[in-house]
């Protein structure tokens, strides 16, 4: 039998629906090398404020290393991590330009660009990492590239001592003046996926009658179950699972805000709770990239310098105002504790990861996440020794399970230049780089 073509969709009336990698699209001669199915992601989280770094960093080096405090959340994920310490982005630092630090930050976090010091509509950073990525492979997919958040953010007006807004409110950059908004909103970001297909019809009648997209492609997946062996009906359904659960998941809370705030708009689907927030919107990252819809997505938990204060693991004050902790032992331990809650969603993003069957591993062997900032302790605005992890095995390129020690003021944009290898969308040079990194496989 003939395989099914990778960019194969199931479509019904005004709506389409991308599938993930089935065996069904495996060529018999493939069966030996699924590296030639599946593609390298690249992924990008972004967290503000900087870390605790005495609790982020581990003793020892090498592969028998013991996560320390704020990393505990991924001992399950250890053997799949790499900590990489040592890495700095120069182009954070004021250079000249004085106060601002947590602008530069965000700006300069995936660029290596120094942003010009600006208010108004000359904005000038840098073009990122994932956009220089995107422009390789991006025609390759449905979406070029997809950018997520959770705060929403202005591009225009001061934010932080004379920057633009959108030096805070970005970190992707698709050239030095243009930044690519993100997406905040659960239901907007699902409906970019995979409700552009539907026609405004289609879309309206979805909507009114509360009908999952599911319903609307029913016909063509019973057609192509006929054509699929038990293992890829399973995958399939357990795919419609997770994009009803979704769905379903949006729907509540459009419903639970529209309850608790009647009298105030409210963007649809955007969940009060801010851990389901973070997880709803890893859960649209997982599907973005199992069905190949983009191989390319950042993802702000925070604006930069954000203030927002962390009740539900008992931190009453805002993240900015307490970074700035003049190593005080209650804020240091208020900190540290909101840096320990972040890095449990991303091991629950790598749960996610881990449980999507691919070729012969996992979703999260095929990509390459990195989870990060570029300040490293807030109280004192460093841009050097700063808290990266790096979770996946780049398809084979990459061996995790390791703290690596890079020598003092290693440019991080170095480590751009390796994963933009691993993208197939390799350039000779990006920000300050000198240079590829050495010791990630």
């Amino acid at each position: 039998m003939q395989p099914i073509s990778r960019r194969t969709m199931i479509q019904g009336v005004g709506a389409t629906l991308a599938l993930p990698i089935l065996d069904a699209m495996l060529p018999n001669t493939a069966w030996a090398a699924p590296e030639q199915l599946a593609q390298t992601r690249m992924g990008f989280v972004f967290f503000p404020n900087g870390a605790i770094m005495k609790d982020w960093t581990p003793t020892d080096i090498g592969e028998k290393f013991e996560l320390p405090k704020t990393l505990k959340p991924l001992q399950s994920h250890q053997s799949e991590l790499l900590v990489l310490s040592g890495l700095a982005q120069t182009k954070a630092r004021a250079n000249g330009d004085g106060a601002g630090d947590h602008a530069r930050t965000s700006a300069a976090f995936l660029t290596g660009a120094q942003p010009k010091k600006t208010s108004g509509a000359d904005i000038h950073a840098g073009i990122s990492v994932d956009q220089v990525a995107a422009s390789k492979v991006g025609h390759l997919t449905k979406l070029p590239s997809l950018e997520i958040g959770i705060e929403a953010g202005r591009q225009a007006g001061r934010c932080d001592s004379g920057y633009s807004c959108a030096y805070v409110s970005n970190i992707s950059w698709k050239s030095p003046t243009t930044p690519m908004a993100k997406d905040v909103n659960p239901k907007l970001v699902f409906e970019r996926m995979f409700g552009s297909g539907e026609d405004r019809k289609t879309t309206q009648e979805r909507n009114f009658y509360r009908k999952s997209i599911l319903d609307f492609v029913a016909s063509d997946t019973q057609n192509l179950k006929k054509k699929l062996g038990a293992s890829d009906k399973r995958k399939l359904d357990e795919y419609f699972a997770s994009v009803r659960e979704i769905e379903q998941r949006i729907e509540r809370s459009q419903t639970e805000a529209e309850l608790a705030r009647p009298d105030v708009e409210i963007p649809e689907g955007t969940p009060k709770d801010w851990a389901e927030h973070v997880r709803m919107m890893y859960d649209l990252m997982v599907l973005a990239f199992q069905t190949d819809t983009t191989r390319v997505c950042t993802f702000m938990l925070a604006n930069a310098g954000s203030n927002r204060s962390f009740k539900e693991i008992g931190v009453n004050s805002g993240h900015h105002q307490i970074s700035h902790h003049r190593n005080e032992e209650d804020l240091v331990a208020h900190l540290q504790k909101i840096d320990e809650y972040s890095v449990k969603q991303f091991a629950y993003f790598l749960e996610r990861m881990k449980s999507v069957k691919e070729g012969d591993g996992t979703l999260l062997d095929h990509s390459m996440l990195l989870y990060g900032s570029a300040i490293s302790d807030s109280n004192r605005h460093t841009h050097h020794d700063l808290p990266i992890l790096f979770a996946g095995k780049g398809s084979g390129t990459i061996k995790t399970g390791r703290h690596v020690q890079y020598e003092k003021e290693t440019p991080m944009n170095n480590l751009f230049l390796s994963m933009l290898d691993r993208m197939n969308a390799g350039v000779d040079q990006f920000g300050d780089s000198t240079g590829r990194v050495e010791q990630l496989s």
